[in-house]
């Protein structure tokens, strides 16, 4: 366990800068900054349901070397993962804000307002579980966001909304990895988008991960996982 816990600090000491920034409900949400290059384009990174920006330790400092900058964000819905406590999750009931998946729409939307402050260049939102769902809808109409990488979306928020209505006919590149047992449903939720838009990660020899952590050293398969990625960035490079 000591080992482990030396390895992701020193993971964590890859992020530049801890910053915060507010939502339109005024609470604070805190983020993980990795700034490589102002002249390159953004990720952003939202975690799943119980977990927060620690969900990205291992990632995010891999993504920097594809010529991307990257801001891990605590949603507001969640808790921690990695060592890394949810900051916005903590402010949110302090507050006694809601803190049900939708409403962590907010602090992605705040997080896309943040970025647009530092960079003009079109942003790739990257979503594990409810935050891919939300992700994608965000995505939907929206003229700052290139592209989607969504893991492990899901009807997440019936009966208040269906993601399969809202994302018909979405039109931007979408990489969506998922297990074994996911991809049929998924495949539906996504049928009223083109199948030109979507990049997908299925794994070929393990049921798979849910959410992003299918791209952790620690998941069977996370390199086959890492290779579809890589080709999706690199053919979005081109676009």
């Amino acid at each position: 366990m000591s080992v482990l816990f030396f390895l992701l600090i020193a993971q964590m000491n890859n992020a530049q800068q801890t910053v915060t920034f507010e939502t339109s409900d005024g609470l604070t949400v805190t983020a993980d900054l990795y700034l490589k290059d102002k002249s390159f384009p953004f990720i952003i990174l939202f975690h799943q349901a119980d977990f927060s920006r620690g969900e990205y330790i291992e990632t995010a400092p891999k993504l920097l070397k594809l010529g991307y900058n990257c801001l891990a964000v605590d949603l507001r819905s969640g808790k921690e993962v990695n060592f890394v406590q949810n900051m916005t999750a903590a402010n949110a009931h302090e507050l006694n804000l809601p803190i049900g998946y939708l409403d962590a729409e907010k602090d992605m939307l705040a997080s896309i307002a943040y970025v647009k402050k530092i960079s003009r260049l079109k942003i790739v939102l990257f979503g594990s579980s409810y935050s891919a769902s939300l992700s994608l809808k965000i995505a939907k109409n929206n003229p700052l966001i290139k592209a989607v990488v969504a893991f492990s979306p899901g009807e997440y928020f019936q009966p208040q909304l269906t993601l399969k209505t809202v994302v018909a006919k979405l039109d931007m590149p979408i990489f969506i990895g998922s297990t074994t047992q996911e991809q049929p449903f998924i495949k539906d939720m996504l049928s009223g988008v083109s199948d030109n838009m979507i990049t997908w990660y299925v794994p070929s020899k393990a049921p798979g991960m849910h959410g992003s952590r299918a791209l952790w050293q620690s998941t069977p398969g996370s390199d086959e996982c890492w290779m579809t990625l890589l080709m999706f960035f690199k053919n979005l490079k081109k676009q």
